[in-house]
């Protein structure tokens, strides 16, 4: 339904006027100008005595040429997307302002146009030179994929209907994309919103795959209209902290494979590179117990990944507000084990500070952490490291009970792979053939009593 138009009427002389103001321009009354809604046509129902186009059902079974999924090149990047790229897929990758998204997208891109496939490179941010220095950079430049420079959304879908369609479709980044058909700056909600629409159907149409590069809210949200993430078919948010050196690719949306799957890269002088091993570059440095230190086998997708938990307690001498700093994990999450391990197992936090990290910049939103937290803060407070070869899993509830988790046969498995050799954890069936000595507890009494037992 189109918006009503506002207009202005004068009560005395009936001029009409298209804003407000104090004075008539007809009649120079003051005061007389009311505002009045243009009349809108509205209609229940549509009018079919015009025609229409007969869609055409088909049957769920119906047989369907089978889409081949194109590799990237970088196992790493297909494991995110669940095994390569499809085509007439529309796929939207977020991130922090450099974090790496153009070098990874760059990468791929060349590695494949060097196989064989036709892509196309278009950045709205930078010029052609620039894009070329960072390909010389990573030792690319000698790739065939076709790049430019535009904004215009129009200029690219007409360039692009001169030739045969692409294999892959790069613009970087969609704020930047501008239509004619819509009015407002590049970056607005119906400038994004508009320019998308027009390149995912070009996508749809031509049977290539676009990617779509968004900007990001302070809060890391992609910015722009949420629509945007409905509309196309992938999510992804590359993640990680500059300060670090690795990067992980999470996938948040996918409509042709698993969601929450994950490709880890390290950051080097000469672009992204795979790690194969995500668990052994966070378990890096542990060549001695210390106290505080757990081991915890998380999963991102169907990907196990260990991750050492940091914890440290310092006992305050003076009245002062103990502190509470959490990096990498939830501080309310944090706040409720404390407040269960006082509870349950009085042991006192209230007069010490507390400190927890996630080594290596590494963000955990696994409930089944839980075990492995309390593990830490209980090492910490009685100042007895854990058993190196040993990890923690299991997620507490309030009355101090250990919970079952999910996946945790493919935990156990990553974890003797990486020379494991004990575990500990709720009740747990079906954990096949392993070296790990499991050993099973009920409560978070019995994991007080076992972190300080321990040899």
């Amino acid at each position: 339904m189109a918006k009503p138009k506002k207009r202005y009427v004068c009560s005395e002389c009936g001029g009409v006027s298209t804003r407000w103001q104090g004075q008539c321009p007809d009649c120079s009354e003051w005061n007389t100008l009311v505002e009045e809604v243009g009349e809108t046509k509205f209609a229940a129902r549509h009018d079919l005595s015009g025609g229409g186009r007969t869609i055409q059902f088909e049957a769920l079974d119906a047989p369907t040429a089978p889409l081949v999924r194109q590799t990237t090149g970088l196992a790493e990047f297909d494991r995110a997307l669940g095994g390569g790229i499809v085509p007439g897929s529309a796929i939207l990758m977020g991130g922090e302002p450099g974090i790496g998204k153009s070098t990874l997208l760059l990468q791929a891109a060349a590695r494949i146009a060097k196989a064989g496939g036709e892509v196309v490179y278009i950045s709205g941010e930078e010029a052609t030179g620039q894009i070329r220095m960072r390909a010389a950079r990573l030792g690319v430049s000698d790739s065939p994929l076709r790049l430019a420079s535009a904004t215009s959304v129009r200029d690219i879908l007409t360039t692009l209907g001169h030739g045969t369609p692409p294999q892959l479709l790069i613009v970087d980044s969609i704020q930047t994309m501008h239509s004619d058909q819509i009015e407002g700056a590049p970056g607005t909600v119906s400038q994004v919103r508009a320019s998308a629409f027009e390149l995912i159907r070009y996508a749809k149409e031509q049977g290539c795959c676009l990617v779509l590069v968004g900007h990001v809210t302070k809060d890391g949200s992609i910015a722009g209209p949420r629509v945007l993430e409905h509309m196309v078919d992938t999510v992804m948010s590359f993640e990680g902290e500059r300060s670090h050196q690795y990067r992980i690719l999470r996938c948040l949306k996918n409509r042709f494979g698993a969601v929450d799957e994950i490709g880890v890269f390290a950051m080097e002088s000469e672009g992204l590179a795979e790690v194969a091993n995500p668990s052994t570059l966070f378990l890096s440095g542990r060549e001695e117990a210390i106290a505080g230190s757990a081991v915890f086998p998380a999963i991102e997708g169907t990907r196990p990944v260990l991750v050492e938990i940091q914890a440290l307690i310092v006992r305050l001498q003076s009245g002062a507000t103990p502190r509470r700093a959490v990096v990498g994990w939830d501080s309310g999450r944090l706040a409720m084990l404390l407040a269960v391990l006082e509870s349950r197992c009085g042991l006192s936090f209230s007069t010490a500070e507390v400190y927890l990290n996630v080594a290596g910049g590494y963000r955990l939103t696994d409930p089944a952490a839980d075990l492995a937290v309390a593990a830490a803060l209980v090492s910490a407070l009685a100042d007895k490291p854990l058993a190196a070869d040993s990890l923690w899993l299991g997620e507490l509830s309030l009355s101090g009970d250990v919970r079952p988790v999910a996946h945790g046969a493919l935990r156990l498995k990553e974890a003797e792979k990486l020379g494991f050799r004990r575990a500990t954890g709720p009740e747990m069936s079906g954990r096949g053939k392993s070296a790990l000595a499991y050993g099973a507890i009920a409560s978070v009494n019995a994991l007080v009593d076992r972190v300080l037992g321990a040899a």
